[in-house]
């Protein structure tokens, strides 16, 4: 694209813009140029900010130049543009000229602003996942107190206070959320609804104040002990509830919980004892059979027995509008905590069931990562590996499941032989 023939282009024509097409109209998100390379930008909250388009040394670059109609009036902007204009044709960067009347006495808070930027970003999202994650980290979970601040006003110290209780213990939460803040001030900076530096840009800035990230622990999802499995496992057969149920299939299984909660009865072959995932439920996006032991089916069959639908959920929770939900994902977290240890994840037992059969088994690590869904070497040698070692992997979950109960009967022993 020819940046200078379209700039020329136009400058040509100017003022088109009029107060009371901008204040009586209700204008779309969007920009709407003036002439000139003056931009009326409107966000989807319907804030509206100024910006000047230009080109300097070859390249597009752009500037904030205030909120309108406070504290940057039409009349005032067209003067900014100007200016703009000016400084360009002299070979001057007019983001390096002082702006102090742009800085905003009034204007959006950080708030708004975020929720300008997701959801213009939100539009590329294909799961509503990120959209969830993104307005938790940016809401009244980290960001609560500087949400009603306008975003002008905030600060370094605003952002230190927000990062500093979580960024050595929540380290990849921090990170992400510092990277999320970074975004939308550089967003309002954009709409020139900010002046100067970024206060939560990571180098040159950030970086001179918070421990590096590489520094960092890993942030993993805590895991109990294998060792300890056992005896938790005996625990949960002692305690009433579906949740109860759901998270020892978990731990049998070593699945992921959505994958369990999403469980629905047309995924169980009963009589072939294996439970086929779609891949639509799985992270990497392929199909996941699970070979049942013993116990993992002694489970599903007492629900079997019990159901009203051939098709709803095995684990089911509410019933909201007519519509069957799964049982909800905080479900097993609580009866962890329930049962006094929920210092630990519920993804953690993955990492548990994987420790036990590198520590304590001589099965291969193909097939122990295969029974976590893992893909283990290289293209060729997944095009090579045809079969999902179903069989081998039966013998994985069934020598499992028996550590388990034997590890448990062994507790009952000792209990007995102490009394």
């Amino acid at each position: 694209m020819n940046y200078e023939r379209d700039y020329e282009r136009m400058a040509r024509a100017l003022n088109k813009l009029s107060d009371t097409a901008i204040r009586v109209k209700e204008l779309s998100p969007g920009r709407y140029g003036d002439g000139g390379g003056l931009y009326l930008h409107v966000s989807p909250t319907g804030n509206k900010s100024w910006v000047f388009l230009g080109i300097k040394d070859g390249k597009r670059m752009e500037r904030g130049l205030g909120s309108y109609p406070k504290p940057v009036s039409l009349a005032a902007a067209r003067e900014k543009a100007t200016e703009c204009r000016r400084l360009l044709k002299a070979g001057l960067d007019p983001a390096h000229v002082e702006a102090d009347d742009a800085v905003e006495t009034s204007g959006p808070t950080f708030a708004e602003c975020a929720t300008d930027l997701i959801a213009e970003v939100g539009k590329g999202w294909a799961n509503a996942k990120h959209k969830a994650q993104w307005e938790m980290t940016l809401g009244d979970t980290y960001c609560k107190d500087i949400r009603p601040k306008r975003v002008s006003e905030v600060s370094t110290a605003d952002i230190l206070a927000i990062l500093k209780p979580i960024w050595l213990n929540k380290p990849e939460t921090a990170q992400r959320l510092r990277g999320r803040i970074e975004r939308v001030l550089d967003a309002a900076k954009a709409a020139g609804h900010r002046t100067g530096e970024n206060p939560a840009m990571w180098r040159g800035h950030l970086q001179h104040l918070l421990a590096k990230p590489g520094k960092l622990t890993r942030g993993h999802h805590a895991a109990m002990p294998y060792e300890q499995v056992p005896a938790f496992v005996t625990s949960l057969r002692e305690t009433d509830g579906l949740s109860a149920l759901a998270l020892e299939y978990l731990i049998l299984t070593a699945a992921r919980s959505g994958e369990v909660l999403g469980m629905v009865w047309p995924e169980l072959d009963l009589d072939a004892k294996v439970w086929t995932v779609p891949a639509a439920r799985m992270k990497a996006k392929e199909v996941h059979r699970v070979p049942l032991p013993d116990r993992a089916m002694a489970i599903v069959r007492s629900l079997y027995d019990s159901r009203t639908s051939d098709t709803g959920y095995v684990f089911p929770g509410e019933t909201v509008a007519g519509i069957e939900r799964g049982l909800s994902s905080m479900a097993m977290a609580m009866t962890m905590r329930r049962l006094e240890v929920g210092q630990y994840t519920v993804h953690g037992f993955r990492s548990a069931f994987r420790d036990w059969a590198g520590d304590q088994t001589s099965f291969p690590r193909e097939v122990a990562e295969a029974a976590l869904a893992h893909k283990v070497g290289n293209a060729v040698e997944h095009a090579y590996r045809r079969s999902d070692a179903l069989e081998k992997r039966r013998k994985l979950m069934t020598a499992w499941a028996n550590y388990l109960a034997a590890a448990n009967t062994a507790k009952h022993l000792r209990v007995v032989s102490s009394r």
